[in-house]
């Protein structure tokens, strides 16, 4: 088992497959995207499944694949198939924009894939187009009409922005009536790549739950799973639930239980930190296993204690200005 300094057990992994991503939503990064990573600074998937194998080993029991858009990459689904395999761990779940998502959606259900974060930050095709770039609204919906098909727990991530979307947020919630979907809404946060100040937070997880419960008054708060971020809530006769997540007020580090791997190997203890420890250097430096593992318990006895204070004592970027694509979502 993992612990960290401040007593938190840690078991749950991010792992960034790669930055690239087939849409442009304005909140992740520039309209011209980014100077995209090349090849050879990539971890390949025989070092991802080394070094998750090992964190295996450690005590993780959750991976959860995400990018960029884990789907852009090529052969996306038999490194799935390796990490499916692992012993010892106990689920493995993936965040998708639901592009390219649908025709693997029955093969993921053989893996034993139970559960999907999709990306959707509204219900107007117009909107998407604006939001994304992109026209590929009707992909995305064909994703999670296959998820649920299929049986596959769908938690869709919508990110709330001012001027944006704020429209959808009762229609997402009122999707949850017919559908066994939770609606995840999720505070902006300052990660768009293009190094503008971010000007401060303009709907956080109050005003959010206030907006929802004037649109349904009968709301309930239930009660949040073990390491939840997200707060939850249940509305009478509806088959989903919706939750908020205050990723920008950070109000949920004190049980978080995560860290996250970046597509070029950078562990990351919290995300507003800048990076601790490249373990992609260390498997190319041909570093053995119990060095590895040292390594990786010296940096989990270091973690700060919540997203403030990694933001504090970020050292390579004065303020958070990266791409959510590099960092891992």
């Amino acid at each position: 088992m993992i612990t960290d300094n401040h007593g938190r057990k840690v078991n749950y992994l991010r792992l960034a497959v790669t930055d690239r991503c087939n849409l442009r939503c304005f909140y992740c990064m520039p309209e011209e995207g980014l100077n995209w990573l090349s090849r050879s600074e990539l971890m390949t998937y025989e070092e991802m499944l080394q070094i998750c194998t090992l964190l295996v080993k450690m005590g993780i029991e959750k991976i959860r694949i995400t990018g960029g858009e884990p789907f852009v990459r090529k052969d996306i689904m038999k490194f799935l198939t390796s990490l499916s395999k692992l012993k010892g761990l106990n689920e493995l779940t993936i965040t998708t924009n639901g592009v390219l998502t649908a025709p693997y959606v029955p093969e993921l259900k053989k893996l034993g894939v139970k559960s999907v974060n999709l990306s959707l930050d509204t219900l107007d095709a117009g909107r998407f187009f604006a939001i994304t770039g992109r026209d590929e609204f009707a992909n995305v919906m064909q994703t999670m009409e296959e998820l649920l098909k299929y049986g596959i727990e769908v938690k869709l991530n919508t990110v709330v922005m001012e001027g944006k979307n704020i429209q959808d947020i009762i229609p997402l919630v009122e999707l949850t009536k017919e559908l066994p979907v939770s609606v995840r809404f999720i505070e902006e946060m300052p990660f768009n790549g293009d190094g503008h100040i971010y000007t401060g937070l303009k709907w956080n997880y109050v005003r959010i739950l206030e907006e929802i419960s004037g649109g349904f008054p009968g709301i309930k708060k239930v009660p949040d799973p073990l390491y939840s971020t997200s707060y939850n809530y249940q509305i009478p006769g509806h088959k989903g639930n919706a939750g908020i997540i205050a990723a920008y007020s950070r109000t949920f580090c004190g049980t978080c239980n995560r860290v996250r791997i970046t597509p070029v190997g950078e562990l990351k203890t919290c995300l507003y930190d800048d990076g601790l420890l490249n373990i992609k250097d260390l498997i190319r430096q041909q570093a053995g296993e119990n060095e590895i593992k040292e390594t990786l318990f010296n940096v989990f006895n270091s973690r700060a204690k919540d997203g403030w204070e990694a933001e504090r004592l970020r050292v390579v970027h004065k303020g958070v200005h990266e791409s959510m694509a590099t960092i891992g979502g």
